[in-house]
């Protein structure tokens, strides 16, 4: 169906996620927040959600949906088990989005990409969001998973209409490696309400500011053995407060725990939303985000939005966010990240002055409501193949 302006009303199909509404990971929350800000502008969108058990466990689980915020939900068959879930979930929904009255189809991730070329044969317009280079995750190295993951990356370079990554590091690569144009689109934010310790002080014994806080998934590339080995080295009466579920490396929690199993200021909470997770959020002391990798960190967003001091590895794809308003230290470097830590700890000034900046710039910075705009923009542009790299 031709698309010739851009106030045109788009029947759109989005997959490559595992459900919404859910935290489960970036990916979740990147559909959630594009698909509903669509479908508040009167556009048809459909999500094609995977079938299957919650990655925290069952327990977060929620009522099977229909529609969610005036998106339509579509669950589609899954074969639930580590490394099948989401190539037969993509499968699927790439099918049934094919075959279905779709103007755009809109594909999350690499590994998902793979299917890319099932709607596109069906002439659908096809849109794909980088969130990351995948093959290079621990859990998927030197195995299926990553050929796999690089196989859906060169998919989407080939058969993909638009590209969109989430750094420049990304568009830069895309370039290098491919000569494939990209466009850069980042991830949103929205300015959230701070409340006060309750929950967690129950639950926890969580004071405000008596805490240094690490929220995410738990897997290798978050750099979470370093925060342990130079938190433990740091001297503070501040507790380190690790949040979040494992995705696929019950191992590597276990090994964590065993870790910080003799430092009885080191608290894993599991899985964590709701209240929870904005009390985390609005009392912490600093945020941490020692990663190896990441694609566009949100959780980086959402600690700033809340008005946190954070403390960031100096990969390009967190100091891109962070600019001077946060404090940083040396990818993989141990040592500095003591350095870095016992400083914050020992500073208190320093820190209220990072948190009286953190939200007022990234708010200023990222808007959820401006990034779906801009996708929606690149729905509706004539398509022009592999044209050259450029930087807007």
């Amino acid at each position: 169906m031709p698309m010739e302006r851009n106030n045109d009303k788009l029947n759109i199909a989005m997959l490559g996620h595992k459900r919404i509404p859910s935290r489960e990971g970036g990916v979740e929350i990147v559909v959630e927040q594009l698909s509903t800000r669509m479908a508040a502008q009167n556009h048809q969108v459909t999500c094609f959600n995977r079938k299957g058990k919650h990655v925290a466990g069952t327990e977060f689980e929620t009522k099977k949906r229909r529609n969610y915020n005036g998106v339509t939900i579509r669950p589609v068959l899954t074969i639930d088990k580590k490394g099948l879930a989401a190539m037969t979930s993509s499968f699927f929904g790439a099918a049934r989005a094919a075959v279905g009255r779709y103007d755009v189809v809109h594909f999350h991730a690499e590994g998902p990409c793979a299917m890319l070329w099932l709607p596109k044969l069906f002439g659908k317009k096809c849109v794909a969001t980088v969130h990351g280079l995948d093959w290079q995750r621990d859990k998927w190295k030197g195995g299926f998973g990553a050929k796999y993951i690089k196989f859906g990356e060169r998919v989407a370079v080939e058969f993909a209409d638009e590209i969109i990554v989430l750094s420049r590091q990304m568009q830069t690569y895309f370039d290098h490696t491919y000569g494939r144009h990209t466009t850069f689109i980042s991830n949103g934010v929205t300015r959230p309400e701070k409340v006060e310790a309750q929950i967690i002080r129950e639950q926890f014994a969580l004071q405000k500011d008596g805490y240094i806080l690490y929220l995410g998934r738990i897997v290798p590339e978050k750099g979470l053995e370093n925060l342990i080995k130079a938190y433990k080295a740091v001297d503070t009466e501040k507790k380190l407060v690790i949040a979040g579920s494992a995705s696929d490396t019950q191992a590597f929690l276990q090994q964590l725990k065993e870790s910080a199993a003799e430092d009885k200021r080191i608290l894993f909470t599991g899985f964590v939303q709701g209240q929870v997770l904005e009390e985390l959020y609005s009392n912490a002391y600093v945020y941490v985000l020692p990663s190896l990798l990441e694609g566009m960190p949100l959780s980086l967003l959402e600690a700033m939005s809340y008005g946190n001091c954070c403390l960031t590895s100096d990969i390009p794809e967190c100091t891109e966010v962070v600019e001077d308003k946060a404090a940083t230290f040396e990818r993989n470097n141990v040592r500095d990240l003591i350095q870095k830590l016992q400083m914050l700890c020992d500073n208190r000034d320093l820190v209220e002055q990072y948190k009286q900046e953190a939200a007022d710039f990234v708010c200023g910075k990222y808007s959820w409501e401006e990034t779906a705009q801009r996708t929606i923009d690149l729905y509706t542009k004539p398509r022009k193949r592999h044209e050259s790299f450029d930087d807007q």
